[in-house]
């Protein structure tokens, strides 16, 4: 069944749903309450959809669109007009889109998506480990024609024409473990299952007594986040990569960019960018129509998009 307001966009040939279920169970990062969240398959154009299973007597159906997403520190969240919402999002949407899943019912006994080991590989792994099924409707992504930019102070985001998705990322840090770090991607063949979903989610030292203070990241560990003090890397192992830090950055935008309700056909540029600036983009992007086409996708363009023809040998080991 087609909700209204998101699933019009997938009008247009081949949708994918995840062929079985799959159920992923944790804490969440900022609430640290334990959660289960299933993955279901969905119909041809029904889009993403959070449903909060814990919820009783009020809509609990939440759209993962660009038009739900709330102010929030630190993460996405979307809500719907109740009142009910699902944060800390974007490592889930990364993965459905990196997996090039269109269609799915997202069920959920929480307020927020558990965090795993901090990166989206677990979503992954999860997600080919039942496949994917081709539906029979056609698929439309949004084509950029124009340049839109954001920006807040010297973060910068920025959408600009180009053949198929890729992602330009930029970060600047004082503290020497992270530093500056620029890593630029095609999103295309499966570089996200490859190159992105193990990178995990970071944070100063610092910082986190001043976010459990605030009432964050209240699941916050040293296992499930990077994180570091000044030159010091303290989570076990160090780091999956070089450049995880920037990395997880693009694997955030690929999961915020998810939440346009179809796949871009464009360049996504972001310089110290971060969620709210993302969504920002978006509504740019939207506000202007002008700047953008909702197009159907051709057998040339659908290769080009991220997800097609991944496998799980492709997914990084981990020690």
């Amino acid at each position: 069944m087609m909700r209204q307001g998101f699933a019009a966009v997938w009008v247009g040939k081949v949708q994918n749903a995840i062929k079985s279920a799959v159920t992923f169970t944790g804490v969440g990062l900022h609430t640290g309450a334990p959660v289960r969240m299933t993955v279901c398959p969905a119909s041809a154009d029904y889009g993403i959809w959070f449903k909060r299973t814990d919820i009783r007597g009020r809509d609990a159906m939440i759209p993962a669109i660009w038009s739900a997403v709330v102010p929030s520190r630190l993460c996405t969240l979307v809500a719907n007009a109740s009142g009910v919402s699902v944060s800390t999002i974007e490592h889930i949407m990364a993965a459905l889109a990196g997996c090039g899943i269109h269609n799915a019912l997202i069920e959920i006994d929480g307020p927020e998506v558990p965090i795993l080991d901090g990166s989206a590989m677990p979503f992954v792994e999860g997600i080919l480990s039942r496949g994917t099924r081709a539906l029979s409707q056609p698929l439309r992504a949004f084509r950029v024609l124009q340049p839109v930019e954001v920006q807040d102070g010297l973060a910068v985001a920025r959408l600009e024409p180009a053949p198929t998705l890729e992602i330009d990322f930029r970060i600047d840090f004082a503290d020497g473990a992270i530093g500056r770090q620029q890593k630029a991607l095609n999103m295309a063949n499966g570089a996200f299952v490859r190159e992105l979903c193990d990178s995990r989610t970071f944070c100063r030292q610092s910082d986190v007594e001043a976010m459990r203070a605030n009432g964050l990241a209240l699941g916050g560990t040293y296992e499930n986040a990077v994180v570091v003090d000044g030159d010091t890397i303290l989570s076990p192992g160090g780091l999956r990569h070089s450049d995880e830090a920037v990395r997880h950055k693009m694997l955030d935008a690929l999961g915020d960019l998810a939440l346009a309700g179809a796949p871009i056909l464009g360049r996504y540029i972001g310089n110290r960018a971060g969620h709210s600036l993302t969504n920002k983009l978006l509504r740019a992007l939207f506000g202007n129509p002008d700047a953008y086409r909702l197009t159907e996708v051709g057998p040339l363009e659908r290769a080009r998009l991220p997800g097609v023809g991944v496998h799980r040998a492709e997914i990084p080991a981990v020690a």
